[in-house]
């Protein structure tokens, strides 16, 4: 087994279960130095691994045991304790892409190629790239500049990557109006376009169902973001109220694909809520809202929501090619 490969899946199993960044970047910096090394048999004969910046004992046992052609204790370890949901199998093979993914470039812990060609390893044939708007300075929101330097970065990753593509997008917020926080001009040249609340999660019901019906009215959105905001596990807050039937009706009327987003601490909407936009007639996009490669394999996790929901496929997305996604603007 190739030790940088083994480096390379523990940090995305590490990643996939939620583990502190200071471990996966362990297994990240341990790759990049074996990555750089021209006598890789010498110093794993010598015993010297450790002596190397970046590589401790467990990143040396990982190569060790990989340059012998072994599967590392460690990877076997991660490998049998993935969690994989007993539903949604199905309609997680007929994905091709993923609609919200983020990078480096905002508050993602990677850079676009590393997700990109993650995503790619997964079986994708395409992912979104929708790092923040602006006004989220918490998470490093790309302002109009920022995004047009994005797209230029995108292009080129994409001559390198084909027949892979990202397609260019954001996250953008939804302000207390209703508005989106970026250029008019900016939005209608990005591929796809999340609509996301962020801010004022606790505003009267009334408001934010103004507001969200607002935002899913503006042309350029292609997707409402998980919807109610709410997260649960350790980090609880409870969702936003609104009038869910005028939203999703909205959503329907407007051709906006409803998020289901399959981060475990949010898995946002509720099932009630997916069955209520399933029986509306709204399209559904099943997201990750991935921040680090590994994190693009919580696709499963939507999926299973969504076929517990009787979501059907031919009203998902993310299940459609690159070039039939990009028609429905």
């Amino acid at each position: 087994m190739d030790a940088t490969r083994a480096l390379r899946e523990i940090a995305f199993w590490l990643e996939r279960e939620g583990a502190p960044t200071y471990r996966v970047r362990a297994f990240r910096r341990a790759a990049a130095v074996v990555d750089d090394l021209p006598d890789l048999d010498k110093r794993v004969a010598s015993g010297r691994l450790t002596a190397l910046e970046g590589i401790g004992r467990t990143t040396a046992a990982v190569i060790e045991a990989a340059h012998r052609g072994e599967i590392p204790d460690y990877l076997a370890r991660l490998r049998s304790e993935v969690d994989v949901p007993e539903h949604g199998r199905r309609l997680r093979a007929a994905l091709r892409g993923d609609c919200h993914t983020h990078s480096d470039w905002s508050d993602g812990g990677s850079p676009i190629a590393e997700m990109a060609v993650t995503a790619r390893e997964l079986g994708h044939e395409w992912m979104v790239l929708t790092d923040h708007s602006p006004r989220l300075t918490v998470a490093r929101g790309l302002s109009a500049e920022r995004l047009r330097e994005q797209l230029e970065v995108v292009a080129g990753l994409n001559e390198r990557l084909a027949p892979f593509r990202i397609l260019t997008g954001i996250e953008v917020d939804i302000l207390s109006a209703g508005a989106l926080d970026q250029d008019e001009d900016l939005l209608a040249e990005l591929d796809v376009v999340v609509a996301s609340v962020h801010s004022d999660l606790r505003m009267a019901a009334p408001a934010m169902t103004r507001r969200m019906c607002a935002a899913v009215a503006n042309p350029h959105v292609d997707v409402l973001g998980h919807c109610t905001g709410r997260l649960i596990g350790d980090r609880k807050r409870p969702q936003s109220t609104f009038d869910a039937v005028a939203v999703f009706e909205a959503c329907r009327d407007n051709g906006v694909a409803v998020e289901i987003n399959s981060r475990p601490d949010r898995l946002d909407p509720p099932r009630e809520l997916i069955r209520l936009a399933r029986d509306i007639g709204c399209e559904f996009s099943i997201d990750s809202d991935a921040h680090a490669p590994g994190q693009l394999d919580w696709l499963a996790y939507g999926c299973a929501r969504a076929e517990e929901c009787e979501v059907p496929a031919d009203r998902v997305i993310n299940a459609l090619p690159a070039d039939d996604l990009l028609a429905r603007r």
